[in-house]
């Protein structure tokens, strides 16, 4: 180790590392913009300066490393009036339309000019005038907003493989946009949603469909259906002020029918669904020779990003629809029918952590007879929104359970919110359908945790089924190479577009970091630990709907609701 001297006081460092790892892992904060946890520093906003003895200049400590016996004074006038006046600047050529803007209150930009203590304009000047881009059915690009940072260019490039946005232009006139600065939605983006993540302000974020929500739950004619994915009761407290991984699933539906809705299901019952139709169509491969490795079809980011970079693994991919379409099926099917209703009466809305669930409600496959699957999708930060502008306090409202008939569902359905959840609910359910009985110890440990690639070799009877474990599209890109350039031992992939599974995704709360991911994760597991319902084969409302209507897994009217397919997507540019 090393000793610095930080503030006149010592701070052990360890040799080689970026000086500003080592001021946070000591306490001490300095404000960043560019800066990305787990990249190369690009140094570009220069926000984190900070001055070094020695030095004339002011120092980026996001990119200086470390030496012994190095002193550094973090908040200095001169750092402090650098600081000031980088953000002086970027407010002089930014709109000044905070009261209207999806971030404020959560705007970056914003809470270092308060923190900085910025409240007059000291420099004025013509302000950069560009379309907003509403092409994309999930995604909305502000370019008047956009500060430079490059956060999006290097998420979409460096985490996810798509480069499907860069800096374009040179000089005074560079801005970030897209291939020719075409709209969105002839770019070969997947519709993910990290480059809002780590936006740090109004410059990227969800098409947002609250007036649709709202219109149908003010209309008197509508019958308002609600679902909730797996991974929102467990990050929508943080909105409210509540830990990370708190459950507030009983109370979300409770907030959802003081709302308005008519009905609220819980998406992981159609995880369960999913894992029996899946399940299955993995044993079938593996039996009759079909087509291996199986790869999963639940995140729609994923599906686009084989459809347009990988198009020769569209055999591989499972046919079955995300849980979230299956809902959307059986709401506008056989719930319709059982409650007498015409399916177009029916306003089918999901809530969900991903923006690509924006892209999948469009998608031609998902539209039947004029009728759609899902009418609106709301992210976790919709929902928030919506809850706030109602007035609902959700400290004082009593948990609430879903409706039937899709209201049971187990843990493993559950699971479905991190990365290997659908691996892990799959193994349990497909060791049964192979060799009738459960497996011996339900958790699987070597498909859980946040590493980018997991893999494990599962014995179902005789046979040794080889699975592997994906998030991050730059991660799936991998596996699929080696599957390209030989490999044959794979029978089965999940693969997750974000990293870190839904607990991450693109509509989650802003200002998600790794501590509040591995909170929601370890919530997640310890649903699954204490509950009694663990596989989906053993969920009763599930038996009850093949016997009820679909038949059997795979069966003629499971694969007319349930299943789906894909083609090779040609980009417009």
């Amino acid at each position: 180790m090393a000793t610095i001297e930080v503030n006149g006081k010592p701070v052990d460092a360890k040799p080689g590392e970026m000086l500003l790892d080592t001021l946070k892992r000591a306490g001490v904060k300095v404000p960043t913009l560019c800066y990305m946890e787990g990249l190369f520093p690009s140094g570009a906003c220069r926000m984190c300066v900070v001055e070094v003895e020695g030095q004339r200049t002011l120092i980026p400590s996001c990119a200086c490393p470390v030496a012994d016996g190095m002193k550094v004074q973090t908040h200095s006038p001169r750092a402090i009036l650098a600081r000031k006046t980088i953000v002086e600047l970027l407010l002089a050529n930014h709109p000044d339309d905070c009261l209207y803007c999806v971030r404020n209150g959560s705007c970056d930009l914003q809470g270092l000019a308060e923190e900085l203590g910025v409240r007059q304009r000291r420099y004025a000047g013509r302000k950069n005038e560009y379309f907003v881009d509403t092409s994309s059915p999930s995604i909305v690009r502000d370019p008047e907003k956009c500060i430079l940072c490059g956060r999006c260019v290097r998420v979409c490039e460096e985490i996810q493989g798509v480069s499907a946005i860069d800096f374009i232009g040179r000089g005074s006139k560079t801005r970030v946009g897209t291939t020719f600065n075409y709209g969105l939605n002839v770019s070969n983006c997947i519709n993910c949603g990290q480059c809002i993540m780590v936006c740090p302000t109004g410059a990227l974020h969800e098409q947002s469909h609250i007036k649709e929500v709202m219109d149908a739950l003010s209309d008197p004619d509508m019958i308002v259906v609600g679902q909730h994915a797996p991974a929102v009761s467990v990050t929508l407290g943080e909105e409210f002020g509540l830990k990370p991984g708190a459950d507030v699933d009983g109370l979300m539906t409770a907030a959802l029918r003081q709302l308005g809705f008519k009905y609220v299901f819980d998406t992981s019952f159609t995880a369960d669904l999913t894992i029996m139709e899946e399940g299955s169509e993995l044993v079938k491969r593996i039996k009759e020779g079909g087509t291996l490795p199986m790869l999963t079809s639940c995140s729609p980011g994923w599906i686009k990003f084989v459809e347009q970079e990988y198009p020769d693994f569209i055999p591989n991919l499972s046919s079955c629809k995300s849980p979230q379409q299956m809902m959307g099926a059986l709401i506008k099917s056989f719930f319709a029918a059982r409650k007498g209703v015409d399916p177009k009466k029916i306003f089918s809305v999901s809530i969900m952590p991903c923006t690509a669930k924006k892209f999948e409600m469009n998608r031609e496959e998902m539209i039947h007879d004029g009728v759609s699957d899902i009418d609106a999708v709301l992210t976790t930060r919709e929902l928030a929104r919506i809850i706030r502008m109602r007035g609902i306090d959700l400290n004082t409202l009593s948990p609430d359970s879903a409706d039937t008939p899709f209201g049971e569902r187990s843990t493993a359905g559950k699971l479905f919110g991190a990365t290997g959840g659908v691996m892990e609910a799959a193994i349990r359910s497909a060791y049964y359908l192979l060799t009738g009985t459960e497996l011996g110890e339900l958790k699987v440990q070597a498909v859980r945790g946040l590493d980018g690639i997991k893999e494990a070799k599962v014995m179902i009877g005789k046979l040794e089924v080889c699975v592997a474990v994906v998030s991050g599209l730059q991660n799936a890109a991998k596996v699929l190479d080696d599957v390209r350039a030989g490999r044959r031992n794979l029978h089965f992939i999940e693969v997750m577009t974000c990293p870190g599974g839904c607990i991450a995704g693109g509509g989650q709360p802003y200002h998600t970091d790794l501590d509040a991911v591995r909170g929601r994760l370890q919530a997640l597991y310890a649903i699954d630990r204490n509950e009694r319902l663990r596989v989906s084969h053993a969920n009763t409302d599930v038996e009850r709907l093949y016997d009820e209507f679909l038949g059997q897994p795979l069966g003629e009217m499971s694969h007319r609701l349930l299943h789906t397919h894909y083609a090779k997507r040609e980009l417009a540019i």
